[in-house]
């Protein structure tokens, strides 16, 4: 990879807790966030997520910041309002004719199947009271969560994460697919662009968390080797070559503690030309805290 084309990517050197976990030990996670600066405010969104036994995750957080690293709360959406078990990934999108749209991965209760739902209002403070939509039901064949949503030059795109449930035991499995859309609501299915490989630290699944070049299209995805690595995936790099995302032959980037999760990052172009990083790290004593680190 020469240097001229190599994406900046995040590592735990320097790491600035934004929110630590909501309580200590394995299964207590602050993380799975999405960022966007506008107008010069950071604007963040998160999952706070408890152990099994204390109801998974439990609410969504939107947040402000001068600096990309002290948050004030300004909305808090809670998995009750949806009827859902659990909430993994939002995302945060400002949009092109104002106001703002919240995605949410909502899971079924009882089952292992996942939805994406969506709040739009017209301050990030309004979402919670916001106009709701299913954005993407899933069915009893496929689970859906987990979308990295962009608005582009020709529309809308989505990275959306797929877990198969037609073999009972292996729901944990993922792949993504590349979605495009004119509004951010209607999507069309353009295929499967990432898979795990065999053999490999990924080899049960990829998915994708965010784009970090445009030239050549590059992002950073989240893999695991084994069912048994569920929820401590660790953050690899794939190009796009046209037709498909590529994975790099690196090793993946980790945290140096316990279980090693280092996942779901969310790159923030900064005016600088760095880039600041929002990642769900693990700590030593096996909780995860959404970090930042500019690169």
């Amino acid at each position: 990879m020469s240097v001229e084309t190599a994406p900046p990517l995040p590592s735990y050197d320097d790491v600035q807790v934004v929110v630590p976990a909501p309580g200590g030990g394995p299964g207590n996670w602050s993380g799975a966030a999405s960022a966007v600066l506008v107008d010069g405010t950071f604007w963040l969104t998160y999952r706070v997520r408890r152990p099994l036994a204390e109801g998974r995750g439990v609410a969504v957080v939107v947040a402000r910041s001068a600096d990309g690293i002290a948050f004030e709360p300004v909305a808090e959406v809670h998995r009750e309002a949806f009827g859902c078990e659990s909430f993994e990934r939002p995302v945060l999108v400002p949009l092109p004719e104002g106001g703002w749209r919240l995605y949410l991965s909502c899971a079924t209760p009882h089952s292992k199947h996942w939805w994406v739902d969506s709040l739009t209002a017209a301050t990030p403070e309004e979402l919670p009271t916001g106009h709701r939509r299913v954005v993407l039901p899933g069915d009893d064949t496929v689970a859906v969560k987990d979308p990295v949503v962009e608005r582009t030059d020709g529309g809308w795109r989505m990275w959306l994460c797929c877990h198969p449930l037609t073999e009972a035991g292996h729901e944990d499995r993922m792949t993504t697919r590349l979605l495009t859309g004119p509004d951010g609501l209607e999507w069309a299915d353009q295929g499967e662009v990432l898979a795990g490989r065999p053999g490999r630290w990924d080899a049960r699944g990829a998915r994708v968390t965010t784009v970090v070049a445009d030239h050549p299209l590059t992002v950073l995805y989240d893999g695991r080797p084994d069912a048994e690595s569920n929820w401590h995936e660790t953050t690899g790099v794939a190009r796009w070559d046209g037709t498909r995302l590529v994975a790099d032959d690196e090793e993946p980037l980790v945290s140096p503690y316990s279980d090693g999760a280092w996942r779901y990052a969310s790159a923030v172009p900064l005016p600088d030309g760095r880039t600041r990083f929002y990642v769900e790290a693990a700590r030593p004593d096996g909780a995860h805290d959404l970090v930042t680190v500019v690169r």
